[in-house]
């Protein structure tokens, strides 16, 4: 076998230090592409970013080349340095620390966009604390909630 060939369909979650609402309306979009090119130049070709005022969500194909914590690592530094000269509410900007990140089916890869692209209606009704806390059941992910915000 002389080709190295992947395909690993990530959902990345992660939210603003102490899940502050810092991601405004007049920012969002920006963001949002801002950290689809960080992906897209670290070879993890972004398919959907989003979220609402205290939380991203990146759906992207991880790159064979670079390992996830590392993808993370440098969206989350980059973005926050980024968006510190944005305004004075963005000065002391940081992202939690932590992160999940879910494997998905390339049948599912629809219904993930749709699910990102309707953060602001799905968030009427679940708060982010939520939605979190049911990824990691659904995953079947253990978790202490004790230490799950840190």
């Amino acid at each position: 076998m002389g080709q190295s060939l992947a395909q690993n369909y990530i959902h990345i979650i992660f939210s603003v230090k102490n899940r502050k609402p810092l991601i405004h309306e007049s920012i969002e979009q920006e963001l949002f592409q801002y950290i689809g090119g960080l992906c897209k130049n670290l070879e993890s070709t972004p398919l959907e970013v989003g979220g609402y005022k205290n939380h991203i969500h990146i759906l992207c194909i991880l790159s064979k080349k670079l390992p996830l914590a590392t993808l993370i690592q440098k969206v989350k530094s980059k973005s926050s340095k980024w968006i510190k000269p944005k305004g004075p509410e963005y000065k002391n900007f940081y992202w939690q620390n932590g992160y999940g990140a879910f494997s998905i089916s390339s049948s599912k890869v629809e219904s993930f966009r749709s699910y990102i692209k309707k953060q602001k209606e799905h968030h009427q009704n679940m708060s982010f604390e939520e939605e979190y806390k049911d990824m990691l059941k659904e995953n079947n992910v253990e978790f202490d909630a004790r230490y799950i915000w840190d």
